[in-house]
C-alpha cells in the first residue's frame, strides 16, 4: 500500500553548496570595485587624464560595450580552462588594471616616458574589460550550477541583490574618496577590492561539479552571427537597448552634468544609488503583480515610464523659476531644483527598470525559434552592450555642445561659471541650454516606446497568419 503513496515535493529552501556562497562573496567584492570606478570614469578621463568630453564618451563607450560582449566567448574559454583558474586570472587582471589606471595620470615618470597618460589609461582599461569579461559567466556559472531547476529562482534572487548591494556600495564610497583624497584614489580603492577577491577566491573556491561540453569559440562566434541574422529577435533587441541607453546615463552624463551645474558638493555616486535602493525595494513586489501581464506590456510600461525619467530633469529650470534655488522638502531640508528632478528622474528609471528586468527574458525568449531559446537567451544581453556604446558616444556630444568642460572656457566666462557656483548668481551662457541633453534622451526613449507598439504590432499579424 505505501508503494502507491504520492510523496510530496520537498519544500523549498534556501541552503546552497559551501562555493555558492564564496562565489557571491567574491562577486561582492567585484561589483564594489567595478561601480566604485565606474560611475566616476567619463569625468576620470575628462579630468585626470586628458580627454575632451567627446573621446572620453568614446572611450567609455568602447571599454563598456565590449566588456558585455566580450563576456559570451571568455564564458566558452572559463568551462575549458577552469572556474577557479578562470576567476584567479580574471582578478589578477581586475587588480592590475585598477591600479594601472589609477597611476595613469603619472605614466610619464612612471615609465620613463615609454607610455603617455592616455595610452596608459587605454592599456589599464583593456586589462579592466578583459578581466571583467571573464567574472561575470563564470559567477553565473557557479550559481547555475550550485543549484536546481526547482531553486533556481531563489539562487538567481540572492545574486541579483549581491550585484546591487555591491554597485550600492561601491558608488557610496566613491563619493568621499573624491572629495577628500581625489578620483585617482578611486581607482586604487578599486584595485584593492580586487585583491580582495583575489585572495578569497585562491583560499577558498574550490571548482563545481561541470557536466556537458563546453561550447568553442567558433561556435559561440557562430551563434552571434545566428541571432544576428534573425530580424525579429534584432529588432527587440534594439527597442529596448533605447531603456538601457536612458539607464546609462547615471554613468555617461549625470555625474558631469550635476558637478558642473552644482559644483563638487553634488554627490552624484550618491544620487546614482537611488536606483538599486527603488530596484531592491520594490521588484519583488511589481514582479508579483505583472505575473500575468503579458510580457510585451511590462516592457511596455518600462518604455513608457523611461521618457518621462529624463523630461522630469529636462524641467528643472521651469521649477527653478518658481522655487528659486532651493526647493523645501515637507520642511525637513532643501533640495537645489535641479538635484530634486534628478532624484525624481533616477527613481522613475528604478521603478521602470522593475517592470523590464522580469519580463525581457520572457518576453525575448518567446521570439526564439524552437529548439533555439538557450541560445538566444545567451545573447540577451546584447541589448546593453548596444545602449551603452551609442549613449556613452552620444553623452559626449551632447555635453561638449550644451554643458561643457569649465576647464574649456575663456578666463571671462570661467569666472563668471565659478562665481555661480559659489553664489548662485547666474550661470554663464555656455549652459543656458545644459537641459536640451535630457530633451534627446527623452526623445530616444519616445521613440523606443513607439517602436514596441510597432513591433508588437507586425509580428501579432505575423503570428495570426502563421497559425
Amino acid at each position: 500500500m505505501t508503494d502507491n503513496l504520492v510523496h510530496p515535493e520537498p519544500k523549498l529552501n534556501w541552503r546552497f553548496p559551501r562555493v555558492f556562497w564564496i562565489a557571491n562573496t567574491a562577486e561582492l567584492f567585484e561589483r564594489a570595485a567595478f561601480y566604485g570606478m565606474f560611475i566616476a570614469l567619463v569625468l576620470y578621463l575628462t579630468r585626470e587624464i586628458g580627454f575632451s568630453d567627446k573621446h572620453a564618451g568614446y572611450l567609455a563607450a568602447c571599454f563598456s560595450s565590449v566588456l558585455y560582449l566580450l563576456s559570451t566567448f571568455l564564458g566558452a574559454w572559463a568551462d575549458k580552462f577552469g572556474f577557479r583558474r578562470s576567476l584567479m586570472v580574471a582578478f589578477v587582471l581586475l587588480t592590475a588594471g585598477y591600479a594601472l589606471l589609477g597611476a595613469a595620470p603619472n605614466a610619464p615618470s612612471a615609465f620613463a616616458g615609454l607610455m603617455s597618460v592616455k595610452g596608459t589609461a587605454i592599456a589599464a582599461l583593456s586589462l579592466i574589460v578583459c578581466g571583467g569579461a571573464m567574472v561575470k559567466p563564470v559567477i553565473s556559472g557557479t550559481v547555475a550550477k550550485c543549484s536546481d531547476e526547482r531553486h533556481r529562482a531563489r539562487a538567481f534572487s540572492i545574486f541579483y541583490q549581491i550585484v546591487n548591494i555591491g554597485a550600492f556600495t561601491g558608488k557610496s564610497i566613491a563619493a568621499p574618496i573624491r572629495e577628500h583624497w581625489g578620483l585617482q584614489y578611486i581607482n586604487y580603492y578599486a584595485a584593492v577590492m580586487a585583491f580582495c577577491a583575489f585572495v578569497f577566491v585562491l583560499l577558498f573556491y574550490r571548482d563545481p561539479d561541470v557536466k556537458g561540453k563546453a561550447k568553442t569559440a567558433r561556435e559561440v562566434a557562430l551563434g552571434l552571427i545566428t541571432v544576428v541574422k534573425n530580424f525579429r529577435f534584432m529588432a527587440l533587441i534594439l527597442i529596448v537597448a533605447g531603456f538601457w541607453l536612458i539607464q546609462g546615463q547615471l554613468y555617461a552624463t549625470m555625474p558631469k552634468y550635476m558637478l558642473r551645474l552644482l559644483g563638487e558638493g553634488a554627490k552624484p555616486e550618491w544620487l546614482a544609488n537611488i536606483n538599486p535602493f527603488v530596484v531592491v525595494l520594490l521588484v519583488l513586489p511589481i514582479t508579483h503583480m505583472v505575473r500575468n501581464f503579458q510580457a510585451v506590456n511590462a516592457v511596455g510600461i518600462a518604455l513608457f515610464i523611461i521618457p518621462i525619467s529624463a523630461l522630469f530633469v529636462a524641467f528643472s529650470p521651469m521649477l527653478a523659476t518658481v522655487t528659486g534655488s532651493s526647493v523645501s522638502i515637507f520642511g525637513l531640508f532643501t533640495l537645489h531644483p535641479i538635484t530634486l528632478m534628478v532624484v525624481i528622474g533616477i527613481a522613475l528609471q528604478g521603478f521602470a527598470e522593475c517592470f523590464l528586468s522580469p519580463k525581457f527574458l520572457e518576453f525575448a525568449s518567446k521570439q526564439a525559434p524552437e529548439g533555439e531559446v538557450g541560445l538566444y537567451m545567451g545573447y540577451s544581453h546584447l541589448h546593453t552592450c548596444i545602449a551603452w556604446a551609442v549613449g556613452f558616444a552620444l553623452s559626449g556630444h551632447l555635453l561638449e555642445r550644451y554643458c561643457p568642460n569649465p576647464t574649456t572656457l575663456t578666463p571671462e566666462v570661467h569666472a563668471q561659471w565659478q562665481a555661480a557656483i559659489e553664489t548662485g548668481s547666474a550661470m554663464p551662457d555656455a549652459y543656458a541650454h545644459a537641459h536640451y541633453i535630457w530633451f534627446v534622451y527623452a526623445a530616444v526613449g519616445i521613440a523606443a516606446f513607439i517602436a514596441l507598439l510597432v513591433f508588437k504590432f507586425i509580428t501579432a499579424s505575423i503570428d495570426r497568419k502563421r497559425a
